[in-house]
């Protein structure tokens, strides 16, 4: 069955979910800055409002597609993008930085709520036979709204629209979100998936999980590491170990918990979500990190850091739509080259910010489009070897999980290496050139176990 017109057009408005999402993952990393001035955001605030976004955004993932199998994926589509608008104006009206980050952490759930409907109106409505290209677009249309982000948040505050300063990289999705959900409404099918009692306990473990272990992270440093935040670190494990043993029950009494232990007992499947997370723990932090770099270190405006991370975007997304490619050609070549890439990219970054005293921007620009093509033939790599050591039956479970992971990992990220970023480079960034050396060999360890990772995995299991 060829899909209809109405499908293609029900795709178009369902992926402006999809470009918001990535859209606001990365626009506020280019108007750090600005919110240090403005708002007198601390470093920890900071961290809060780029790594409080994923992490609400990942806490709530696996909520999201319950939700719209419960209560029809228009429906919460329209909901989800609905909060997602309210939600942007909050942070467009935010008078502190604690009530931006307040406003953020709403924001990624919204995003969880919504986007997860997506690939589930793409899997409902177009056959097997065509659905590969629609997830395809959905990965295109996310990686443009990263471009998009980078580019049109440094454009908005380069251009100060109606003297808003950074606010307009927010209030800019209210325009947007309210012609969208209007236009989802009218034209999305009302389909919903199968109706399965929803496992809350579940999904406030994960949250709490995550909760625990990065809020002390990203606040710790700036508050001197107080009691609370030890507290809530050895709070992580006995937290984690009756999440576990509630999820095994609820399994054995015939339930779908929101973690499905069956996946664990899948090595190959455990070691590659591993392998993703270690990769986004070092891409979230060096897309927060870099922003810093071009704009505290290097002196960049807005509009010069955003067009700074054009080419490896552009690059990134290529590399993605290519990685599909290579595998069916050269099996395990493209995400080693991928690898090696972001390496050699890497290395490049921190050989030009030791040996010149002030590198341009543009100057960087090699080594971040190396960067870029690298990532985007690794990471597409690494998600599809992990969903291909599942079974059908799994698919939706070990989906989430991986999303949930990616997700989370990447805010750990920033929470985790910002430390280290913040602590080199010393009060007010005076030295960011250092403190990026410092956190890129930590990247460089991270992508190299990575690939390390995919690498022995797909070896053993030909």
């Amino acid at each position: 069955m060829t899909p209809s017109a109405a499908d293609w057009r029900m795709l178009a408005v369902v992926l402006t979910g999809a470009f918001m999402g990535s859209f606001d993952l990365f626009v506020v990393n280019v108007a750090t800055e600005a919110l240090r001035a403005d708002l007198h955001a601390s470093d920890a605030a900071l961290e809060l409002v780029v790594s409080g976004y994923a992490f609400a955004y990942a806490a709530g993932l696996i909520t999201g597609g319950r939700l719209g199998d419960r209560f029809g994926y228009r429906r919460t589509f329209v909901a989800g993008m609905a909060a997602f608008t309210l939600t942007s104006l909050l942070c467009g009206l935010a008078q502190d930085s604690g009530q931006l980050v307040a406003a953020r952490l709403a924001q990624g759930l919204a995003a969880a709520v919504m986007v997860p409907q997506v690939l589930s109106l793409a899997t409902a409505r177009f056959p097997p036979e065509h659905r590969g290209r629609a997830t395809a677009w959905n990965g295109a249309v996310s990686g443009l709204g990263a471009i998009a982000g980078q580019l049109l948040g440094g454009l908005l505050l380069q251009a100060d629209v109606l003297g808003l300063g950074w606010r307009a990289v927010f209030l800019v999705n209210v325009p947007v979100g309210v012609v969208a959900a209007l236009l989802a409404w009218r034209m999305l099918p009302p389909l919903a998936g199968a109706r399965r009692p929803f496992d809350v306990t579940g999904a406030v473990g994960v949250t709490a999980c995550l909760a625990l272990l990065l809020m002390p992270l990203a606040l710790g440093r700036d508050t001197g590491w107080p009691p609370w935040t030890w507290l809530c670190l050895a709070a992580v494990a006995p937290v984690g170990r009756l999440t576990w043993r509630g999820q095994r029950a609820l399994r054995a009494r015939g339930g779908e918990p929101v973690l499905n232990p069956t996946l664990f007992h899948n090595r190959p499947y455990v070691a590659l979500v591993a392998a993703l997370g270690s990769f986004q723990l070092y891409f979230g932090a060096y897309m927060f990190t870099l922003a810093l770099l071009l704009q505290a270190g290097l002196g960049a405006s807005p509009l010069t850091a955003g067009a700074a991370f054009v080419p490896q975007a552009v690059l990134f997304t290529v590399g993605s739509l290519a990685s599909g490619r290579l595998k069916a050609r050269s099996g395990r070549l493209g995400p080693a080259a991928g690898g090696a890439l972001v390496l050699t990219g890497l290395a490049l970054l921190a050989a030009q910010l030791t040996w010149s005293d002030a590198p341009s921007p543009a100057a960087l620009v090699p080594a971040l489009a190396l960067n870029g093509l690298g990532n985007g033939l690794l990471m597409p790599a690494l998600i599809g070897a992990a969903l291909t050591r599942v079974t059908p039956t799994q698919a939706g479970a070990a989906s989430g999980l991986l999303n949930t992971a990616n997700q989370a990992a990447s805010s750990l990220g920033v929470a985790l290496l910002g430390i280290m970023f913040f602590t080199v480079s010393g009060p007010g960034l005076r030295d960011a050139a250092a403190g990026m050396v410092a956190v890129s060999g930590a990247f460089a360890a991270l992508v190299a176990a990575a690939s390390g990772v995919f690498l022995h995995v797909t070896r053993t299991a030909r």
